[in-house]
């Protein structure tokens, strides 16, 4: 037991190194870093799994009431026991981290697609303003004296472009742009 409780350490060794690893991902905005989470925190509770037993059965051999095994011996598996609990509360430790890794990546997801409609909605924004300009100059009424005025058809396309740009300014300054 003592032998199998040694070999632990380098699997919660490994599991630290892929969860730091994973943290890195999450803020560098990798693609496939949710699936990762997912697939690492398969492989916890399946470590998790495998070493609780172990921890249930130390814990009724290291029991005064069983006489049959030697104090001394007793005393040996205690500190295994210690050992393998230590490991056990490593694994519970890493799942719960994982699960606040997972919900951080959600959380910076939601984050990230609201800055993308905050950016199409912007430009849906500035590109209204000529579409309804134009729009409006295309009913063709007879009534609109700047059809007739030599100046109406830049004028329309100045006070268009000065809109937009006056649109652009302000939502880039807001930084959604």
């Amino acid at each position: 037991m003592d032998r199998i409780v040694d070999d632990y350490v380098p699997v919660v060794d490994g599991l630290a190194n892929d969860i730091d690893e994973i943290e890195v991902e999450v803020f560098e905005n990798k693609p496939d870093v949710s699936k990762r989470i997912y697939e690492l925190s398969r492989e916890v509770i399946r470590f998790h799994q495998a070493t609780q037993p172990l921890a249930g059965t130390l814990e009724s051999l290291t029991q005064e009431e069983t006489s049959d095994i030697d104090r001394e011996v007793r005393g040996y598996l205690r500190d295994v026991q210690d050992r393998v609990l230590r490991v056990v509360d490593q694994a519970q430790g890493f799942r719960e981290l994982l699960q606040n890794i997972l919900s951080v990546n959600l959380t910076l997801a939601s984050v990230n697609q609201n800055d993308q409609v905050k950016k199409i909605s912007a430009w849906a924004a500035i590109l209204i303003v000529p579409t309804l300009i134009t729009g409006i100059y295309g009913m063709n009424f007879d009534s609109m004296p700047e059809l007739h005025w030599t100046y109406g058809y830049p004028l329309a396309l100045l006070l268009m472009l000065t809109i937009s740009l006056i649109l652009y300014w302000g939502f880039k300054r807001r930084g959604w742009l």
